[in-house]
This record gives structure tokens, C-alpha cells and sequence, in this order.
């Protein structure tokens, strides 16, 4: 096992809304419809507060020994997790191609899910006292899967 500074979770967390809030703040860029500009900022400034969440954490908390089979295991799954599919893949030809609402829409809808998995993951790793915090931000990423599936939903009728 190796010993690693758990804040490393959240520096992978702060990253995920960093991208997040950089891919709904060039979709609103180009939006037309001033509906879905107002929700694309809206969900950008949600992922802004969820980093400030996410700092404030990584900033008290301490070393952790994650179980793994081999040194640095976890971190190097959570990096490539982070790296490889929460709104990093494919974020800028997505994001320039906003004329394609739908392809943006399903989009978003898999990296909210995504994120969701990764919050849920990091549960298991950190300390009690903060799986409140946690638990919150999942319900808000819960809640933008659901404004982006209204979203889809609506613009099919």
C-alpha cells in the first residue's frame, strides 16, 4: 500500500469542475436561445461552488492509505478516471460544435453521470465527517442530470 495526501482526491475533484464549469461556459457562449444560455451559465456557476466546496475540503484533510494491490494504484486509477473521461474527452470539439444541441445535451447528461461516480467512489475514502459535503454535491450533480434530461425531453415535443 502507498500513503498519499487524500487532498489528491480533491485536486482531481476541483478538476472535474473546472472542466465542467470551462464546457458549460463555451456552450452558453454560443447559445442563441436564451433559455438554454441561462441554464448553460447556470450550470457553470454550479461548478464553480462545488470547487470552492472541494478546496475548502482538500484543505482539511490529512494522509489516508487507500487498499490497493499494488503502490499508487488508486491514484493512478482516480487520475486516469479524471483524465480520461469526466469532461476532458472530446470537451473541446463538443463545446465548439454547440449548433448540435442534442450532441451537447447527451454529452453533459454522461458527464454529470460520470461525475456522480467518481463522488460516489471518493466516499469510500475519506472521512466521515466530510461524506455530508459529499453527498450534497452528488445531489447537485443529480439535479443538473435532470435539468439536462427536462432539457432533452422538452426539446423533443
Amino acid at each position: 500500500m502507498s500513503l498519499f495526501n487524500v487532498s489528491e482526491v480533491f485536486e482531481f475533484a476541483i478538476q472535474i469542475e473546472e472542466n465542467g464549469e470551462k464546457f458549460y461556459r463555451k456552450v452558453a457562449d454560443k447559445m442563441e436561445n436564451p433559455d438554454l444560455k441561462k441554464t448553460f451559465k447556470f450550470l457553470a456557476d454550479q461548478e464553480i461552488k462545488h470547487k470552492e466546496i472541494f478546496k475548502k475540503m482538500a484543505s482539511e484533510l490529512d494522509k489516508y492509505e487507500p487498499p490497493e494491490s499494488y503502490p499508487g494504484e488508486y491514484f493512478a486509477y482516480l487520475k486516469s478516471y479524471v483524465n480520461n473521461v469526466i469532461f476532458v474527452k472530446d470537451l473541446e470539439q463538443i463545446s465548439s460544435t454547440a449548433k448540435d444541441i442534442d450532441a451537447v445535451i447527451d454529452f453533459a447528461i454522461r458527464r454529470e453521470l460520470d461525475s456522480i461516480l467518481y463522488y460516489q467512489d471518493v466516499k469510500g475514502f475519506i472521512s466521515k465527517a466530510f461524506e455530508d459535503k459529499i453527498n450534497k454535491i452528488i445531489e447537485e450533480e443529480r439535479k443538473h442530470f435532470i435539468q439536462l434530461s427536462e432539457m432533452k425531453k422538452s426539446k423533443k415535443k
